[in-house]
């Protein structure tokens, strides 16, 4: 996520901390070379204008130039800005006070409205929300088939029938009250470009539905179109809030950048993969602070308390005090670390750990899951224990018990230790936090 955009500012920054007093002619470097590195990643160009105009006008101030560690102060100015620029402060789903709150996604055909439907379902149930989905989308071909299989298999209840969309919302509403649920969301026909007769539609849906509120779910990756889309959206339909999707995949940031500040419109929520779980709530502070590589602590600690229970993490805390953690725990975690999410996105919530060497490359996918329960399970009870006493004629062995490679064990070895530097770091920041029982692996 924003990973290309985020190594340059990074490097940006290390240049800036190569220097013992910051000169103006330092800071305009330092700030062209931002301008730069937004412009790469897609961002509105007014934005970008309006963001160096506004770091520079603080940087060349006698608090910085003046100060100790100037460097320092530029970044600290550099992420205040970042965070203004994304938002200030977490934009929550607002429920009614009189339910059901009627929640409207609107968008294109595949910015993942559909999913995003079911993600936000499955979110306001973790609230203790009571949610229906209203399958609107009757133009793309299975649209409705795709939302009920996401509610059968998530235990989330749809509405369908072979209606029109204004007939179907109506009689949905209907079906809420009747049931008792409490959180109603609909979603609507997307087109794969504006359309009068798409927002026509969404007009009359709007006014039949009173929705408390619209979100726009727009896709991350087609960065400035996703801004002139939100923009016209704007104009049209008035929505309240954003959902970016498919963030994970994008390495720019233009359009989660450049969005909010184009449109007056906050993002509510972010995408971070396929899974049911993957829909975040957006903190504009952390995804700035995850941007210029400082890492994303709360985040990670908010994930791990999801994935595990308190005795687990308080067991796990004693073995690694101890130095106990064995091969059967390291397989453990890896579990719940998938719960988590791809361990390559748990690594860069980490201050300083993306960078670090050994880490950059590292991620496991399901089907290196496979692969490390087989050299696990191909090891014996001691070599468990004691990973340090395996050594080449055992590695050897274990990787012709496992149907895999010498190569493969000696990797699993090398993550084993990389696993355990990251767990004591990790260790370590819940401690400083004050935050018991909170040990996320």
């Amino acid at each position: 996520m924003f990973q290309s955009l985020s190594d340059r500012l990074q490097n940006i920054f290390s240049k800036l901390k190569g220097h013992g007093k910051l000169s103006p002619s330092d800071v305009d470097e330092a700030m062209r070379e931002i301008r730069l590195a937004l412009l790469e990643a897609d961002v509105n160009f007014k934005v970008v204008k309006n963001f160096v105009n506004k770091i520079k006008e603080r940087a060349v101030g006698a608090e910085v130039l003046e100060s100790l560690t100037p460097s320092q102060q530029v970044i600290k100015i550099v992420n205040e800005e970042m965070t203004a620029l994304l938002g200030s402060t977490e934009s929550k789903l607002l429920y009614a006070s009189q339910p059901p709150t009627v929640v409207m996604l609107v968008g294109l055909q595949g910015s993942g409205k559909t999913t995003a439907t079911a993600k936000l379902a499955h979110l306001a149930r973790n609230q203790g929300k009571h949610p229906l989905l209203i399958a609107a989308d009757i133009y793309r071909p299975a649209a409705i088939d795709q939302l009920i299989a996401l509610g059968e298999e998530n235990n989330l209840p749809v509405y369908h029938m072979d209606e029109k969309p204004e007939k179907i919302v109506e009689t949905g509403l209907k079906e809420a009250t009747k049931r008792a649920l409490d959180v109603v969301i609909v979603d609507t026909a997307g087109r794969l470009h504006i359309d009068e007769n798409m927002m026509d539609e969404l007009v009359r849906l709007k006014k039949l539905a009173r929705p408390h509120q619209i979100l726009l779910v727009v896709d991350s990756m087609t960065g400035q179109d996703a801004v002139n889309l939100a923009k016209s959206f704007q104009d049209k339909l008035d929505f309240d809030g954003i959902i970016l999707t498919k963030l994970d995949g994008d390495a720019r940031g233009g359009a989660a950048l450049s969005i909010r500040e184009v449109t007056g419109r906050p993002i509510k929520f972010i995408s971070l993969g396929e899974k049911i779980n993957s829909l975040e709530v957006f903190h504009p502070d952390r995804m700035a602070s995850r941007i210029l590589g400082m890492g994303d602590v709360l985040t990670l600690i908010e994930k791990a308390q999801a994935a595990s229970d308190s005795q687990q993490a308080e067991e796990l805390e004693r073995k690694i005090r101890k130095s106990e953690f064995t091969f059967e725990d390291f397989l453990s975690q890896m579990r719940q670390l998938k719960k988590m999410g791809p361990i390559s996105q748990i690594i860069k919530m980490l201050p300083g750990m993306p960078s670090a060497s050994g880490m950059k490359n590292l991620n496991v996918s399901d089907k290196d899951m496979v692969r490390i329960e087989a050299i696990i399970e191909s090891m014996t009870p001691e070599e468990r224990i004691k990973p340090a006493i395996i050594k080449g004629s055992r590695r050897e062995r274990i990787a012709k018990g496992s149907g895999t490679s010498v190569r493969d064990v000696n990797q699993l070895l090398a993550q084993f230790n990389q696993t355990k530097k990251m767990m004591k770091k990790m260790l370590g920041m819940s401690k400083k936090m004050g935050r018991k029982g909170t040990f996320p692996f």
